[in-house]
């Protein structure tokens, strides 16, 4: 049975791991050159700040895809069992599989690259596993989450993310402030409980995204939030910056959430993707070059870090060798029968 593609969604899908390889380049180069370079220019820093901006939109539109196709069903005991097996165990196993070939991975390379710290090449192998646990749980608690929806109008469910929303975005940011302006520990103690916290809030975005809850608002609204989305979060670490304040841009960011919720619900209203034959590629390879690019990001690492331009332009040269190298390799492993769709989790 063939299966009917979603234009729109594979777009969004290509985007999300493009721009989890352009993050992690960017990651690279700026955390190796750190050692060599004491001070950047004002260009280079402000290159990196957008780096970290267009990267972080990357989970959420995985996220946000799986709330969309997967919290608009119905599981019986029967379809969540089957379901856990199909999905939680795979995902279990290819975990296993993963660590420890970056594991492995790991000590090939701080053998024969002498000058690579041990600790920060495990820091830049293991940057992305993080994602695994996380949506191992997400589908754990689907089923659940499914049922429970369907008992809501779309309203309730809507009011509800918005108060989760809150406690989960914009508390935080709040105590994030009164922290950069010397108000220490200024905490609000709760609990987020059964909603996945951040991660579980793209999710339902997703599915509220399913119901068209969002139609009602004006692509052009939607793009102005988006932009001052985007100006907001690159004026926020630049200003911290200044100040000399440790913050690191993350998920539980508010304008996080806004940027890529607003450009998520923007590409929902395509209709027709343009060069949907190359889209549709780069989606259908997208986990499979999640679980593999990192393998190549720490070796291309040393040659690409001494080449003889500016620092944004190694993460452009360092990001493109990583999504030739990472699809290349995912084309030719999927490609061993059953091994290959099994470990690169390819339906």
């Amino acid at each position: 049975m063939t299966k009917t593609r979603i234009q729109w969604i594979d777009l969004v899908r290509a985007i999300a791991i493009l721009t989890v390889l352009y993050v992690h380049a960017a990651d690279g180069i700026f955390i190796i050159s750190s050692d060599m370079i004491m001070n950047y220019t004002l260009s280079s820093r402000i290159f990196n700040f957008v780096a970290l901006f267009i990267g972080r939109i990357g989970v959420p539109f995985f996220l946000m895809i799986t709330g969309y196709l997967l919290l608009d069903r119905t599981y019986d005991d029967d379809k969540t069992r089957n379901f856990w097996a199909n999905n939680v165990k795979n995902l279990i196993i290819v975990t296993v599989i993963w660590t420890v070939l970056y594991v492995v991975s790991l000590q090939f390379v701080t053998v024969f690259y002498d000058s690579v710290n041990y600790s920060e090449a495990g820091t830049l192998f293991f940057s992305h596993m993080w994602y695994m646990p996380m949506i191992i749980g997400m589908y754990l608690s689907i089923p659940f989450v499914t049922a429970a929806l369907k008992h809501f109008d779309v309203k309730t469910i809507n009011n509800a993310t918005l108060i989760f929303a809150i406690l989960a975005f914009v508390v935080p940011f709040v105590s994030l402030l009164f922290d950069m302006f010397g108000v220490k520990d200024v905490n609000v103690q709760y609990s987020l409980g059964f909603s996945g916290g951040v991660y579980g809030i793209y999710i339902i975005l997703g599915y509220l995204v399913k119901k068209g809850y969002f139609k009602k608002y004006s692509s052009s609204k939607l793009g102005i939030l988006a932009i001052i989305s985007f100006i907001i979060c690159v004026a926020f670490q630049y200003y911290t910056f200044l100040r000399g304040y440790d913050f690191f841009l993350w998920y539980e960011f508010p304008f996080i959430l806004i940027g890529s919720f607003t450009l998520f619900e923007l590409c929902s209203r395509v209709k027709t993707v343009k060069f949907y034959s190359s889209v549709q590629v780069l989606s259908k390879y997208s986990f499979a070059v999640f679980l593999i690019h990192n393998l190549f990001r720490l070796p291309l690492l040393p040659f690409v870090v001494l080449l003889p331009f500016a620092e944004p332009v190694k993460v452009i040269i360092l990001w493109i060798l990583l999504v030739v190298c990472s699809y290349a390799a995912a084309a030719i492993i999927y490609r061993i029968p059953w091994f290959g769709k099994f470990i690169l989790y390819m339906r």
